[in-house]
Formats: C-alpha cells, sequence, structure tokens
C-alpha cells in the first residue's frame, strides 16, 4: 500500500519541482533592482526683457525601481522618486536668487517633487507619467527621459522638460522694481547618474 501512494505522488512533485525552476529561471531573467542617484546637475533656464538667465543645482533625492532583462535592457519602471530643495537653485546673481525663492515660496513649500504613476520604455527612451509639486501645487505631467547604462552597470539618465509657471500658480519673476521681467516659460534640464 506504501508503494501505490509513493507512485501516485511522483507525478505530483516532478510538477512542483518543474513549477519551481520555472519560476526561478523568470526571476533570473527579469531582475529589479533599487537605485539611487549618485551624481545630479539640474539646471532651469529662462528668460527676460533684459537677457537669458538660469540656475542650477546638484542636490537631490532621487531613487528608483528598475527592471532589467535578460540582455540587461531595462523593460519596466516601477518607481520613481525625485525631490530637490528650492534652496539648492543657485545662479550667478544672489538678487535674482532671492526673487526666485519668493516666486517658488520656498519657506512654505522647500522642495520641487516628481512622483510616478506609470511608464512606458520603447529603445533607450521612458515616458514617464507622474505628478510634479512646485510651489505647493501638484499636475500630472509627462515627462520623457533617455537612458544609456553604463560599463560600470550604472545608469545615466538624461531629460528636458518646458514648464509653464502660470500653470504652477506661479506668477514670473521680476526685479529692479518690474523694470526687469522674466517669461513665463522655464525650461528644466537634468542629468543624472543611478547605482
Amino acid at each position: 500500500m506504501k508503494k501505490i501512494r509513493l507512485i501516485k505522488r511522483w507525478p505530483y512533485t516532478i510538477g512542483l519541482l518543474g513549477m519551481l525552476l520555472v519560476l526561478f529561471s523568470v526571476s533570473k531573467a527579469n531582475a529589479q533592482t533599487n537605485y539611487t542617484a549618485s551624481s545630479i546637475s539640474i539646471k532651469v533656464s529662462g528668460n527676460s526683457n533684459l537677457h537669458n538667465w538660469d540656475v542650477k543645482s546638484a542636490t537631490a533625492a532621487v531613487s528608483a525601481t528598475i527592471i532589467t532583462g535578460p540582455a540587461g535592457t531595462i523593460t519596466a519602471l516601477s518607481a520613481l522618486n525625485f525631490s530637490t530643495p528650492v534652496i539648492t537653485l543657485k545662479g550667478e546673481h544672489s538678487g535674482m536668487e532671492k526673487n526666485i525663492y519668493k516666486a517658488l515660496k520656498k519657506d512654505t513649500y522647500p522642495n520641487i517633487s516628481f512622483v510616478l504613476k506609470a511608464a512606458t520604455i520603447a529603445n533607450n527612451t521612458i515616458k514617464c507619467l507622474g505628478t510634479l509639486t512646485i510651489a505647493g501645487k501638484s499636475t500630472e505631467t509627462e515627462l520623457l527621459v533617455f537612458y544609456t547604462i553604463n560599463t560600470d552597470k550604472t545608469i545615466t539618465v538624461t531629460g528636458t522638460k518646458k514648464i509653464n509657471m502660470l500653470d504652477y500658480g506661479i506668477e514670473p519673476p521680476t526685479a529692479l522694481f518690474g523694470t526687469i521681467k522674466t517669461g513665463k516659460d522655464v525650461v528644466l534640464s537634468f542629468t543624472v547618474v543611478m547605482k
């Protein structure tokens, strides 16, 4: 009787082992890895009736959960969080910085942030849909980024985004009693190395 029971259970055992092997091979083929930023370069550029201007920052908290396929290419982006302190945006003129900090309501809303909702990937391009928060106002926006996987397994991400300040309730900064007026559009450009 014992031998008969063992023979009946044998196909079930083989099936279970087979399933475990398949799951193991899938997990090896698609690796999920958490990344953080090792270096960051951010620039916000705009114009005025007098000259163009820009402010830069090398400070931000960036984290991402990336899934790669067997060939090492990125197949999915399941999480992305970005936050940079407004106070780290620095330009050539302290007067311009103060006007920007005031326009961005730095004391009340000290950070600019982006949180991913969904992402689609094609070749080396990632189209990110998420929530961008500036000066306390959040809007759903699309962000297009390009990535390169480096030989040391780090990932370099670059992108640009045109932003209308009025969409975030921001009055374009002015200087010299309103004689210098900035345009409503700024361009955010960035390069982030993730590891």
